[in-house]
């Protein structure tokens, strides 16, 4: 007898449709898994046939078939447990076929017949809905993720034996439903808040401007200064989520099994931190079986890199294609897989090895050759994909004591939101959304400058020593400013705060 039911399988951070077929015929009792399935898949035969026996039902002595089709692309993880064990029943003609059609399922199963959560069950719903199909059958642990999707209803289960029931029509399950709004509202507040932050109301201007204009940021300071704490902060001040920003960063946390059992949503920016000692495969994705790295989980977030000269060089080169593309290519002899990487870049160093080098109150103990190593491992195109070199001194204790009013997060996010807006509107349906990712042709079409602000521009490239690549940087942040104020003219103030942005280029550490 043959039988059919229709699962779902992860590419990447998308989902496609599989059918598992299941054929059962007579000949000495054997379970043959077909259809590229790597060893987790191999190894639901043993789990299947202990459920469905547990779960008081009779598993065929026979020569059982299963094939996973499309059979050319290979597949992996656990959630085909309940879809061929489904279809082995369905072939014992203990479910109608028409209704184990009716459903998406997915799921793993234990022994004792109950059904485990498996990883994609967002990207499987919206494959799901995408197919056209009635409802989708997820395991409960997955039914927060999967009923974000509309247009599709949700059935959360438990055991095998309450699918069977279900299907056969001798038990209801209730779809759910999310209720979204409620999920923003509820995950909408913030630990950390820049009020916290005593001084360093430069450093804190700088991260408004990053924020508003989507601008990587590299912050120089000695041990202590406060660059941990700053960065951390940032998401506070970042525009709020949209909804499809949402669904596009929650099916990378999906993929990964990284989301809460608690959490329908990524309502919140991302803040990543991973330690220096990570590998270019850990930082960017990949491995035997290719997975999100790094900078896939920062998605529409921060990534925060701190300690940036501890970092290997090889590492960090491999940051550039992400940074400049806004995706990540894995390829393999088989396949070749994207991830969407738009993140903020944050960094923060020491100026020399021991940390204190221009520090007015401690002495320097590196020799220039130490100071040069150190910084080598900072290579001129990574530098060059950074907008903004901020200085971040230590703070005097007058400072520290809390006396003076700080400005809280709220009111700066006030700001930047307002500044986005402006660019939205300017970029219109381009695949821009921010400042930091203009090309050339949109620097000269936004970026017009008057002859005051080209000569204040020229000094500062000739007199300075600024760079070459530093003025379509210079212009970038110098349009941020603009924006953040309201204004759509380029001043010479703005310009020469922009200038002020780019210290490295300037020399100021050599």
């Amino acid at each position: 007898m043959l039988a059919k039911v229709i699962s779902s399988a992860v590419i990447g951070i998308d989902a496609y449709l599989v059918e598992v077929e299941v054929d059962i015929a007579r000949g000495l009792p054997t379970f043959t898994t077909v259809g590229l399935p790597e060893a987790a898949v191999k190894e639901s035969k043993e789990r299947v046939k202990s459920a469905i026996s547990n779960s008081g039902y009779t598993f065929p002595d026979d020569r059982i078939t299963v094939n996973l089709a499309p059979a050319n692309i290979k597949k992996e993880g656990t959630g085909f447990d309940l879809p061929i064990a489904l279809g082995i029943l369905t072939a014992e003609r203990l479910i109608p076929q028409k209704l184990a059609n009716e459903y998406i399922i997915m799921g793993e199963l234990s022994l004792d017949g109950r059904v485990k959560p498996v990883n994609g069950g967002l990207p499987m719903a919206m494959a799901a809905r995408k197919a056209g199909y009635h409802g989708i059958m997820v395991p409960h642990d997955n039914r927060q993720e999967a009923s974000v999707v509309d247009s599709i209803k949700v059935y959360p289960v438990k055991t095998l034996s309450q699918v069977v029931d279900f299907l056969r029509g001798f038990e209801q399950i209730e779809p759910v439903k999310a209720d979204l709004q409620k999920l923003f509202d509820s995950q909408s507040q913030y630990d950390n808040d820049f009020s916290e932050v005593m001084g360093q109301e430069h450093v804190k201007r700088a991260m408004e401007i990053a924020a508003a204009g989507g601008h990587n940021l590299l912050m120089i300071g000695a041990p202590g200064s406060g660059k941990t704490m700053i960065a951390k902060r940032l998401p506070t001040i970042l525009p709020a989520l949209t909804f499809e920003e949402a669904i596009e960063t929650t099916k990378v946390f999906s993929v990964m099994g990284l989301l809460q059992k608690d959490r329908a949503l990524v309502t919140k920016r991302p803040f990543r931190s991973p330690h220096h000692t990570i590998s270019d495969a850990g930082l960017i994705g990949g491995g035997h079986i290719p997975r999100p790295g790094e900078v896939s989980l920062a998605h529409n977030g921060v990534l925060f890199l701190d300690e940036l000269s501890e970092y290997k060089k090889h590492v960090l080169e491999v940051l550039r294609q992400p940074l400049e593309d806004l995706k990540v290519t894995i390829s393999r002899a088989k396949s070749t897989i994207t991830y969407p990487s738009s993140f903020m870049l944050v960094a923060a160093m020491n100026p020399c090895p021991c940390g204190y080098f221009s520090d007015p109150k401690h002495e320097c103990r590196c020799t220039f050759h130490q100071i040069q190593r150190y910084r080598s491992k900072i290579s001129g195109p990574l530098l060059d994909r950074i907008d903004l070199h901020v200085d971040v001194p230590a703070v005097p204790y007058r400072e520290l004591k809390g006396v003076v009013h700080t400005e809280s997060s709220e009111s700066i996010r006030q700001r930047v939101a307002a500044a986005r807006s402006i660019q939205s509107r300017r970029f219109g349906q381009m695949r821009f959304y921010c400042n930091a990712q203009m090309n050339s042709r949109l620097i000269k079409r936004h970026c017009r400058i008057n002859d005051a602000c080209h000569d204040l521009l020229e000094a500062a490239i000739d007199k300075l020593g600024l760079s070459a690549r530093a003025h379509s940087r210079v212009l970038k942040i110098a349009r941020t400013i603009a924006d953040i104020e309201g204004m759509t003219e380029l001043k010479q103030q703005h310009i020469a705060e922009a200038v002020q942005y780019r210290n490295l280029d300037r020399g100021s550490l050599a």
